[in-house]
């Protein structure tokens, strides 16, 4: 089956009542396990940014805690599914603040984990992909913005790689 272009998306859903539209949503719910998170987030996260901002941190430091570290393997494999994880939680959001805040906090916890990333290049490019990231998107804030990230930044970056 083909799918319809948004605009005609659009155009159905306005001409719906709201009780089809909320059973609309539940049924998207029920078939993947992303479009119930999104819909999670949307009415119950997006109101309180902070929170949700916090509660990813908390996630990411569960998952950087229970990391095999027998191999880098198994490190590099943990640390992309966080990576992977976080972005799908800043692609819910879509607020450059929120993906700053999150990718820098992911540098910091990868600077500080043991055993070092130094003995990893693929660890290494990964670091300074996420950094370099958050440096395109940090230059489009505001000003402000943009000189509290670029401190943060700048440590991470100090003396390292």
């Amino acid at each position: 089956m083909k799918a319809v272009p948004l605009k005609e998306l659009k155009q159905e859903l306005g001409a719906i009542s709201n009780q089809e539209l909320q059973e609309l949503c539940l049924k998207l719910s029920r078939f993947k396990k992303e479009n119930k998170e999104l819909l999670t987030y949307l009415l119950f996260k997006s109101s309180d940014e902070d929170a949700y901002i916090q509660s990813i941190k908390n996630y990411m430091d569960e998952q950087f805690k229970i990391i095999n570290t027998k191999s880098y393997f198994y490190i590099r494999k943990s640390i992309r599914k966080i990576l992977t994880n976080t972005k799908k939680y800043i692609r819910y959001s879509q607020k450059k603040e929120t993906e700053v805040e999150l990718l820098l906090y992911f540098c910091e916890k990868l600077k500080n984990f043991s055993p070092s990333i130094k003995n990893s290049q693929q660890l290494i490019n990964v670091y300074n992909r996420q950094l370099i990231l958050a440096k395109k998107i940090v230059d489009t804030l505001h000003e402000d913005l943009q000189y509290d990230y670029k401190l943060i930044m700048s440590e991470l970056q100090d003396n390292y790689y």
